[in-house]
């Protein structure tokens, strides 16, 4: 895999859809729905990003994405609940480890969202995508030690605990214990 190949398949982001779900590119008509959730302090406790301040920051937020999107060098995308055509979150790659056929990924779902399998649909699809389309041999997924929930969404989905890294990142001026889990394409091909 090479990162040219990767700029150009982001630079036109596919959209992706489940049973209940669209994973399409944000949008600045986004704001409000990303707002929502984003500038609740619960939401980002156990994220490297702060509560957005408001809706106007929401939207140079992702008015600057755009950009990204153009690059192909971003690739998250909006989780779109199909029965209401609301933002409810975010799912996708925060990075990709070219040599090695390697990534990693992230969601953030909406509080009022959560306990209804919306979190393990979308990571379903976007490993789906990042094995089957991108080509990748692994996929990892970090999260905050203390953050289970989190954990239990990766374990669902076929993800493998790997173990904690302590103190491993500096996170809201805090040292973090981060854990990782992670799944390889042929024990996801065979999960389906």
């Amino acid at each position: 895999m090479k990162c040219e190949e990767i700029y150009s398949l982001f630079s036109h982001m596919p959209t992706l859809e489940t049973e209940r779900l669209l994973l399409r590119r944000m949008l600045v008509s986004d704001c409000y729905d990303m707002y929502e959730y984003a500038r609740r302090p619960d939401v980002t406790k156990y994220l490297t990003w702060s509560p957005h301040s408001s809706v106007d920051y929401t939207k140079e937020y992702l008015a600057h994405l755009s950009h990204h999107y153009q690059l192909g060098d971003f690739y998250d995308w909006a989780v779109i609940l199909k029965a209401e055509n609301k933002m409810i979150g975010t799912c996708g790659f925060t990075r990709f480890h070219f040599p090695h056929d390697a990534a990693e990924v992230g969601y953030v779902i909406n509080p009022e969202y959560r306990g209804r399998g919306i979190a393990p649909e979308a990571l379903r699809a976007v490993l789906a995508f990042g094995f089957e389309t991108v080509g990748l041999h692994r996929i990892e997924a970090k999260f905050v030690a203390d953050n289970e929930a989190s954990r239990r969404v990766m374990e669902k989905v076929g993800m493998h605990f790997e173990g904690i890294a302590y103190g491993q990142m500096r996170i809201k001026e805090i040292y973090r214990d981060i854990g990782t889990c992670a799944i390889l394409a042929e024990t996801f091909k065979k999960g389906e």
